[in-house]
């Protein structure tokens, strides 16, 4: 008796510059295409697929093995998966989790998901350290039979992560209140520029009533909240390309209300300050990332996503260029001297590029947080004179 056996179907992942990697359809079928990035976590991985930041971005895990606890109701960090594409080694081929509700695969593929299993993502990550993040298309059944050169074509036509505003297309369409856990003590404005879920929670266990606002948002739609403090959020793509938030926020400053941002917020209130960013190299993903905070020694160990950074002088206190007081830089990266905070010093306000919310963890900057909420109750004269 003879046994006929199937071919598996295929998938490839096909990089800018030509180079190519075969494995097995993985989630949804058929083709995308986004900026190749990587990320470090060996948990998390349903935070990091549904963190908007991820928009229009192919990630390559680096863990070798991705499903292992499934996908649950809880642990979403926004609506919906927003990764363009997903590429794993060995996906888990049972889910073993109390918590879980269904399997990795079945979900990336009811959210469309196109992704690619079986790949050597050692060799992926090592060729964009190398050779820097860059655009990438993953195609699977009938789409990876085509002409790896039609692939190629595609992918290089894919618009690029520098010069993309895409804030608007991740945020809130309406505004929506997160409120506080126990007794009000506060009232925050949060632009959504790609939110993650776990960030206004952290400020509700903290007393703080939480209004999220588009990121179309204007001064008026911020005021009208009648507001303790000001929020920006993590978001995707060019801060160099956001113009309506780095507008507000330099309104938010003149007004000298306290303001706190973390990642894009961070690199848009260097936009504010009249200070440039830049591309980097391959970014920060993932966690276990060594931050310094400058002004206590203290090194933290915190989890990143992005691939722009600010550039300001890390050599002490520099006038802003928007003629906004003096700023420091108050965090940098161990690994490369990035640029990982700033502070004020004449106004009331301060940012992170790391996320100190940090679902599914490392939490050693949750005292962030309380250092905003001490910024909002604090005398402003006191807080001036001691620093955000």
């Amino acid at each position: 008796m003879t046994h006929q056996t199937s071919t598996p179907q295929q998938a490839v992942l096909v990089l800018e510059d030509g180079r190519t990697f075969r494995g097995e359809p993985y989630g949804a079928h058929g083709q995308t295409v986004g900026e190749a990035v990587f990320a470090t976590g060996m948990t998390g991985y349903q935070e990091t697929l549904t963190d908007p930041s991820y928009h229009r971005q192919v990630v390559v895990m680096t863990a070798p093995h991705i499903g292992n606890t499934g996908v649950n109701d809880e642990d979403d960090e926004s609506r919906r998966i927003w990764v363009a594409g997903y590429v794993v080694r060995d996906p888990s081929p049972v889910t073993s989790s109390w918590r879980a509700t269904r399997d990795l695969a079945s979900e990336l593929e009811r959210q469309g998901v196109v992704g690619i299993a079986g790949v050597d993502t050692r060799a992926v990550v090592r060729h964009l350290r190398e050779r820097g993040v860059m655009r990438a298309g993953v195609f699977s059944g009938a789409a990876a039979a085509r002409p790896v050169e039609e692939l190629l074509a595609e992918v290089r036509d894919a618009p690029a992560m520098t010069g993309a505003d895409l804030a608007g297309e991740v945020s809130t369409p309406e505004p929506y209140v997160v409120p506080a856990v126990g007794e009000r003590r506060l009232t925050v404005a949060a632009l959504d520029l790609g939110i993650k879920s776990m960030t206004p929670r952290r400020l509700a266990e903290r007393g703080v009533e939480v209004h999220v606002l588009p990121a179309a948002a204007g001064l008026d739609d911020v005021l009208a909240t009648r507001p303790d403090g000001v929020f920006f959020s993590n978001g995707p793509g060019d801060p160099a390309a956001t113009t309506g938030p780095v507008e507000l926020l330099q309104q938010v400053l003149e007004r000298d209300l306290p303001f706190f941002g973390i990642c894009f917020g961070n690199q848009l209130l260097g936009r504010a300050l009249g200070l440039g960013t830049y591309k980097l190299g391959y970014g920060h993903r993932g966690i276990n990332q060594p931050v310094m905070d400058r002004r206590t020694g203290r090194v933290e160990v915190t989890a990143h996503n992005h691939g722009f950074a600010v550039d300001a002088p890390l050599d002490g206190p520099t006038a802003s260029p928007a003629g906004l007081g003096r700023v420091e830089v108050s965090h940098v990266g161990l690994n490369d001297q990035v640029v990982e905070g700033l502070h004020l010093l004449d106004r009331r306000a301060f940012s992170v590029q790391y996320h100190p919310e940090a679902a599914a963890g490392p939490h050693d900057a949750g005292y962030l947080f309380d250092r905003f909420v001490d910024l909002m109750t604090a005398d402003p004269e006191q807080q001036k004179e001691a620093g955000a």
